[in-house]
């Protein structure tokens, strides 16, 4: 799959930029508490009123380390660099060059705006990690970043989820009324836009950027007060994780494993069996890949906001924002295993590319169809003639 490259890139600047930060002052870091990304304020004699925070050792080794001044915005600019068009040309293709709106061409359409919407933020990140962490575009922007990374992600698990419940539906029900499947399905959409909506405001109630003593930068979301860290955010998280992610992971698991079973039990003639295998071998891969990219950033988030609030300690964030960089990549690898594994979208990909109108399409379509037509009449005539003369 076109992803295995991105993987491996990813496994090789892990080392070269995790174990610096990991190999020297981990030890010391997990013995002492407060070993972590929390912000204990600080008071100093200044002019401005503004609120200055200090980290630990560990901390700010991390905030200053090649892992997230290098690592992580050089993953981030090759996610977006593939991730944009891919989703733009397939959210055009969905808006524009697809006559059938069934339900899985919605659903498409709505994962594709949900990825393209997650990755338009990130030059900002990008910026901001390239900047040594260093957030300069105020509390506001850094609120509305921060309720579009985490809105769009579990906007995108939402609606894989919705597909995978639809195919299962398409291989159990084929016949079926699609209008009012379509209806349904726009219906869903419009309530998961809403629930994402809903579900990210706390994120605005709360200030978003931290300004760290003696490392002179200005954070965004990855260094916050304890107070917020072990209450407001460890509920709020708690919930979006269980709520967003666990239940629709657990419905889109059962939904594959029940789609390979029905399959397997229909794999009888040869010729149908083949293309049953490649519909499985392609459940596999959406399958997994899915749970590659969410299940550790998950776990982990709901681990560092443990820790911090049992404990005190959140050595475990240091991870969490290596597995959000997979989850990151999802929004590249949906395009791959959803849109263009498909041969007519790929056909509309290229009538794209060539400026070709859908009413052009649709007559070189009949032109060409009549043209075979013709072949295999003209065939049958001559055929029906020899023998004729033979006789």
């Amino acid at each position: 799959m076109g992803c295995q490259p991105l993987l491996l890139l990813w496994g090789a600047l892990l080392c070269v930029c995790v174990l610096p930060v990991t190999g020297q002052n981990y030890t010391n870091a997990t013995t002492k508490k407060g070993r972590s990304f929390i912000g204990r304020e600080v008071e100093i004699a200044n002019d401005s009123n503004q609120t200055v925070y200090a980290v630990d050792d560990f901390a700010a080794k991390v905030l200053t380390s090649r892992l997230t001044t290098v690592f992580l915005p050089l993953v981030y600019i090759i996610v977006f660099i593939i991730s944009l068009p891919s989703n733009a040309i397939a959210l055009w293709i969905f808006f524009f060059r697809s006559k059938k709106k069934h339900p899985a061409v919605i659903y498409m359409a709505n994962l594709a705006l949900a990825d393209l919407m997650f990755v338009v933020w990130f030059p900002l990140k990008i910026s901001y990690h390239i900047n040594g962490n260093n957030w300069i575009y105020g509390e506001a922007l850094c609120k509305v970043f921060v309720g579009f990374f985490y809105g769009n992600m579990y906007c995108s698990i939402l609606f894989m989820t919705c597909l995978s419940v639809q195919r299962y539906w398409v291989i159990v029900d084929p016949i079926s009324q699609t209008r009012t499947k379509s209806r349904i399905a726009l219906i869903v959409s419009a309530a998961i836009w809403i629930l994402i909506i809903l579900s990210t405001i706390p994120l605005y109630r709360f200030n978003q950027t931290v300004q760290i003593y003696k490392l002179n930068i200005t954070t965004c979301h990855d260094v916050l007060p304890i107070s917020s860290l072990a209450f407001d955010m460890f509920n709020y998280f708690l919930s979006l994780a269980i709520g967003l992610f666990f239940f629709p992971a657990v419905l889109t698991a059962l939904a594959y494993a029940l789609m390979i079973k029905t399959l397997n039990a229909s794999i009888t003639d040869e010729r149908i069996g083949k293309k049953r295998k490649r519909a499985i071998r392609l459940i596999i891969t959406v399958l997994v890949m899915y749970l590659l990219c969410f299940l550790p950033s998950n776990i982990l988030l709901i681990v560092h906001y443990a820790s911090v609030k049992t404990a005190g300690i959140g050595n475990v964030y240091a991870f969490y924002i290596l597995a959000l960089c997979l989850s990151a990549m999802n929004s590249c690898i949906d395009p791959f295993v959803y849109y263009y594994v498909s041969k007519d979208f790929r056909e509309n990909v290229i009538n794209t590319f060539k400026c070709r109108s859908v009413r052009t399409v649709e007559r070189m379509r009949i032109s060409f169809s009549s043209m075979k037509y013709s072949k295999k009449n003209s065939t049958y005539t001559s055929s029906s003639n020899t023998k004729s003369s033979s006789c």
